[in-house]
């Protein structure tokens, strides 16, 4: 299966990775329209974890065995035929057990219209190649097969 993996090394903490998620995830698919025209703002489902002099793109590893499905109380998180960890976010009950539960902290908890709910990395289901790949331009981020 094909995952995002990043290299530290590359990355120049630009943030153009987590806006180009940003946009791939609003309704318009535009940055400039997502930011100042759509309530409530789109959110990214991945960040930049900032540890100065490195810095690098946190994202969801989709698991072979990933132990926040298993410690989904609520059964929101799920592993589809292709091997891509999923979210049924309006099943998502906010608890916090996914994120305590990855190795690598994905998952992310944001509070939306006053509701607390988790948000983690799609892989940008139904593109060729996830946004924030496609926007890194150090090449920091690669979209390949697991290693």
């Amino acid at each position: 299966m094909k995952r995002i993996h990043c290299q530290a090394e590359y990355c120049v903490n630009c943030h153009l990775c987590a806006l180009a998620c940003i946009a791939a995830h609003s309704e318009s698919q535009d940055l400039l329209k997502a930011m100042t025209r759509e309530d409530p703002k789109p959110v990214a489902r991945m960040w930049v974890e900032e540890k100065y002099p490195v810095s690098m793109a946190v994202q969801c590893h989709h698991c072979q065995d990933p132990k926040c499905v298993e410690s989904c109380i609520a059964g929101a998180l799920y592993k589809n035929e292709q091997g891509v960890v999923l979210l049924h976010e309006e099943m998502c009950v906010g608890c916090g057990t996914c994120q305590a539960a990855c190795p690598y902290g994905a998952p992310k908890l944001i509070t939306l219209d006053g509701r607390r709910r988790a948000l983690k990395c799609d892989l940008c289901q139904g593109r060729e190649v996830p946004a924030c790949v496609e926007a890194c331009p150090n090449l920091a981020l690669t979209y390949e097969e697991g290693r």
